[in-house]
């Protein structure tokens, strides 16, 4: 072989290599995707499957959930129809809640109530997660991770905790996904107790909570969430209330 010859196969293998360096992870985003698909395809036909004589628990309007908690005063916000029909067929609570004023050198704190109940999910009408509907609105994720939030009993559940961006705003969001008394943070433990709530209890409702406050100049994420959590540890016991265990 000649040397022309063994520089042309080394260069043709390095080649291959790098296509192979390329193209690895966009086939990883396909392999993730199409697991994905396949979950939510799955989920979709089994709950068709088990869709006849489902229960819908009663439960009181979102409308009716407390505007006034120790201090702080909520007002509602509405849904324009185009984003109600990309949400589908559920109930919604949008609500500003704005503590008491403090003293000149503390402006009030502010938090937004976001709650999405869906009585159920059989007919492909699921809950949009904020992982993809906060990017779609412009905010970008900085920082994103599991917390723990304790409850007035001195129980946790995980939430997801994020921090967003949008030009020079910053936004702490935290949320989860609760029904039947359950509390998770992951989108895919969700769906598989949908699935499995719907089989074993032929139930198929539930809902996402999330709660959001602009992060002051300096604030880090679990200095947000603490003050968050003064008004959003009192709303944690009325959740059972509209959300049914």
């Amino acid at each position: 072989m000649t040397v022309e010859a063994s520089t042309v196969e080394a260069s043709t293998a390095e080649t291959r290599k790098a296509d192979v360096r390329k193209t690895g992870p966009l086939k990883s985003e396909s392999l993730r995707f199409g697991i994905v698909a396949l979950l939510m395809l799955a989920t979709a036909l089994l709950l068709q499957l088990h869709a006849r004589g489902e229960i819908y628990p009663s439960r009181p309007s979102l409308s009716s959930f407390p505007a006034q908690i120790d201090g702080w005063t909520g007002t509602d916000e509405s849904l324009d129809p185009e984003t109600l029909a990309i949400l589908g067929p559920g109930e919604f609570l949008v609500r500003d809640y704005v503590s008491a004023p403090g003293n000149a050198d503390q402006p009030p704190d502010w938090m937004n109530l976001y709650i999405a109940y869906f009585p159920s999910q059989k007919t492909g009408d699921t809950i949009h997660s904020p992982n993809h509907c906060l990017p779609g609105a412009g905010w970008v994720p900085i920082s994103r991770e599991v917390v723990q939030i304790t409850r007035p009993d001195g129980s946790s559940f995980p939430v997801n905790r994020y921090v967003v961006s949008k030009l020079d705003d910053r936004q702490l969001v935290l949320y989860w996904f609760q029904a039947h008394g359950r509390i998770v943070a992951s989108e895919y433990w969700a769906k598989y107790y949908l699935v499995a709530d719907s089989i074993r209890m032929n139930r198929s409702d539930g809902a996402l909570v999330r709660l959001m406050t602009p992060m002051r100049n300096g604030e880090s994420a679990e200095e947000a969430e603490a003050r968050v959590m003064k008004l959003g540890s009192q709303l944690l016991p009325l959740l059972d209330n509209f959300i049914p265990r």
